[in-house]
């Protein structure tokens, strides 16, 4: 069994209010006051190692063989740069907000519902990826997306990724489903043995099959929602309560509640199915035809960042092939390249590097007022809302 320590994190990191996110609106250049990195503050050459670097990162981010021996891709670095690392980990992305705005961290691993508030607070700066060679292998269809970049401007390096699936029980479906219809419409069919992430970024999972049922609601991207757009996915969940058993975050409680036969349908992360396959429970996984949300994390330098060569050199190293493959296999995710699939046995169950499966995903993105879909004539549901609507929906 892979080991990884997922449910602290996944669970945990989209799950809180986040009423600041009311006020948080990207300019041109990405933030809201003249204090933040602008891009013409990108580092052009870098000097000598500082001889130290604070990483700040999910659990599993940062291994140093100091939770388990034979699990350590940060004693290499330092040998390899003189850079000593030290990290601190977190549990939730408003966390990793707040403990960006200390000024204590050279550099953070962050997900696509904190990239945006970073850039905007001006906590990160613009990098300049022709200092980190190891970006050119990196996957195109991760490079300068809504989440990681502003106006072409990239904000830090791609690390992992993953879709959000959806699971079955092999007994109760005789054939693989097609749809998310099973989860929404179709739900009641197996009431009260449906589960669903609990986390309000989960409202984009029901926007996503809208986009395909409803079209006539507009919708272009499941975290750009004006208010009848997200209206119409708050009601679909609504209705989907009703058949829901229970919602999800912790890990290990999924993997139970489907080996158990308590849950028979419902969403999921590959390296779940990965284990119950491994104890031959009746269970399977598919990318629905309308496709799913889904997760891309960036590493990214503090705009303040007192060991600026040590960060840029950790980018770097951590995109790295064999770094790469080592630290995403862990943690249970595609690795950033396809180099590093040759350091992995796994990558075709998390079909990393394939475009046209990636392109199925909607990564998560923080909702804000200002449309990430391109959209001015009307304001977005921001993220303060989506997290009141969710604790309306769960009642």
């Amino acid at each position: 069994m892979m080991r990884t320590p997922r449910t602290a994190r996944r669970g945990a990191t989209v799950g809180l209010a986040i009423g600041s996110i009311a006020l948080l609106t990207l300019t041109a250049c990405g933030t809201t006051s003249g204090d933040s990195a602008s891009t013409d503050e990108t580092l052009t050459e870098l000097g000598d190692a500082e001889g130290q670097v604070s990483i700040l990162a999910w659990p599993g981010y940062v291994e140093d063989g100091s939770n388990s021996p034979d699990v350590d891709w940060v004693t290499p670095f330092e040998e390899e740069t003189g850079c000593e690392v030290t990290s601190k980990t977190y549990g939730t992305s408003d966390e990793a907000v707040n403990l960006m705005k200390t000024g204590e961290y050279d550099v953070v691993a962050a997900s696509g519902d904190a990239t945006l508030r970073l850039i905007a607070g001006g906590d990160v700066a613009p990098v300049n990826t022709d200092l980190i060679p190891n970006y050119e292998g990196i996957f195109d269809f991760l490079k300068e997306k809504e989440w990681n970049s502003v106006d072409g401007q990239s904000y830090g390096v791609p690390h992992g990724y993953g879709a959000n699936l959806l699971m079955y029980n092999t007994e109760t479906f005789a054939e693989a489903p097609t749809s998310w219809d099973v989860v929404f419409d179709k739900a009641g069919e197996n009431a009260g043995k449906v589960t669903a992430y609990d986390s309000p970024i989960y409202i984009a999972d029901a926007a996503v099959y809208l986009m395909a049922h409803q079209p006539e609601l507009g919708i272009e991207n499941p975290y750009a929602l004006d208010e009848e757009q997200f209206q119409a996915a708050v009601d679909l969940l609504k209705v989907q309560r009703e058949s829901i058993g229970e919602y999800w975050s912790d890990y290990l409680k999924e993997i139970q509640a489907f080996e158990t036969g308590d849950s028979v349908v419902g969403t999921t992360w590959q390296v779940i199915q990965n284990v119950l396959a491994g104890s031959g429970a009746s269970t399977d996984v598919v990318l629905p035809e309308e496709g799913a949300t889904g997760w891309s994390d960036t590493w990214m330098v503090a705009s303040d960042a007192a060991n600026v060569n040590c960060a840029y050199m950790w980018l770097d190293y951590i995109a790295s092939p064999e770094a790469n493959a080592t630290a995403t296999a862990y943690f249970g995710e595609a690795p950033s390249s396809q180099e590093a699939c040759e350091y992995r046995e796994d990558c075709e169950a998390y079909h990393a590097g394939d475009e046209e499966y990636a392109s199925q995903i909607w990564y998560w993105t923080t909702p804000i007022a200002e449309c990430v879909d391109g959209r001015t004539d009307v304001e977005c549901v921001d993220y303060a809302q989506w997290t009141a609507a969710w604790q309306e929906i769960k009642g």
